[in-house]
């Protein structure tokens, strides 16, 4: 290089900037609320549509739910006269006087009222148990596990069905109802699906010819029939299996019929999780030195559960409101606890079936919105750890 060439060089470099550039904020209409509105409702013509079809059907159920539930409702009141709109001279919305009367019977049913602590206790209980075990900051989560899947059940069964040696008086289960039943029914089929679902999807996928037999039949059996059937069968002919004496009651049936229907759904849930694993991961594991169940449990079935946290979730709403079917078989859940209220002439009004279903209607989505925001943030949660 000769001596002109290295001067326009360096000439030429002293014009390449040393300094970083500030980085630039985003364009306003990519950010805010603004942003929002075009990325998630009015991304494509599609969608702009369907944003509209929705807003307007928003704006026509809305201010009639409002005006029902809350502007036209009656207050305050101690019989059907305080909702009638003959007396009132106006258009009665929901009767909620009817509601604050019989809220016990919602929530107990005909548990005896000296005795419906014990429910109290119950579901304080069961409240602790749940958010420790969800509370992914929660200090020493593994004993939170033992008190949820060990303690809570064993000290819910004492505590609900009575215990004469230690002074709780006995409670047959014919008089549970309303709330109680409800999570009770939801509690057991959600705790105890996921684990027989997990051994029935890696019965179905096993490379033993007996197990995965049986997998199948038990699970297309099972899935095959609609769950009003299975609760049906638990109730009819599970007594016939098993000597007089030791036959479940009612309640007890039905739970063990929505458990079976519930691990049936939950192991083809599972076993999509399993499928969607790469090969890989199994061959990593062996090569590692790993027996099949430590494979399992440390490998694919943490990564198989992740990917189907939103099926997994699904199959638990969709559990919780199938609850009310138990009603069906003469079990008094919520639902079936408001039939027997509002038929009472005491509060014989037009709006009261419609008040008491919007109390249905309230309790099943804060508790399935519920579920479904907490599984939601669990996904962001994972996502964001994977793109670390």
């Amino acid at each position: 290089m000769t001596m002109a060439e290295g001067d326009l060089a360096v000439a030429e470099l002293a014009f390449v900037r040393r300094t970083n550039i500030a980085p630039r904020p985003p364009p306003a209409a990519m950010t805010g609320a603004v942003g929002w509105l075009r990325e998630n409702l009015l991304s494509t013509p599609f969608n702009v549509g369907l944003t509209i079809v929705i807003v307007l059907l928003l704006a026509w159920a809305v201010p009639e739910l409002v005006k029902f539930l809350l502007i036209d409702a009656v207050w305050s009141g101690t019989d059907r006269d305080a909702c009638l709109e003959s007396v009132q001279h106006r258009e009665i919305g929901a009767c909620w006087p009817f509601v604050w009367e019989r809220l016990p019977y919602f929530i107990y049913g005909s548990y005896p009222i000296p005795q419906r602590w014990r429910v109290d206790v119950f579901l304080a209980m069961l409240a602790i148990g749940v958010v420790w075990l969800l509370w992914l900051n929660a200090p020493r989560r593994d004993l939170g596990a033992i008190y949820f899947f060990v303690i809570l059940p064993i000290a819910s069964f004492i505590l609900l069905t009575g215990w004469a040696a230690i002074g709780l008086q006995p409670v047959d289960t014919v008089l549970w109802g309303g709330v109680l039943v409800t999570i009770v029914v939801a509690s057991v089929g959600i705790v105890v699906s996921l684990p027989i679902g997990i051994l029935l999807a890696l019965g179905r996928r096993s490379h033993m010819p007996a197990v995965r037999t049986l997998s199948v039949i038990f699970i297309e059996f099972v899935r095959g029939v609609p769950l009003v059937t299975v609760l049906f069968m638990a109730g009819v002919m599970l007594p016939l299996f098993v000597p007089e004496q030791l036959s479940p009651d009612k309640l007890v049936r039905a739970l063990i019929g929505i458990a079976i229907f519930a691990s049936a759904y939950m192991a083809e849930v599972v076993r999509a999780g399993l499928q969607a694993i790469p090969k890989g991961q199994y061959e990593g594991a062996m090569a590692v030195g790993l027996r099949y169940w430590q494979m399992m449990r440390l490998i694919i079935l943490p990564q198989a559960l992740k990917v189907t946290i939103p099926n997994i979730v699904n199959t638990y709403i969709g559990l919780f409101k199938d609850t009310t079917l138990v009603f069906i078989v003469g079990i008094f859940d919520l639902l079936r606890t408001i039939e027997v209220a509002r038929i009472d002439p005491k509060w014989a009004t037009p709006v009261t079936s419609t008040t008491g279903y919007a109390v249905a209607a309230i309790f099943y989505l804060v508790f399935c919105y519920g579920m479904s925001r907490y599984a939601r943030a669990m996904e962001a949660r994972l996502a964001k750890s994977d793109r670390r």
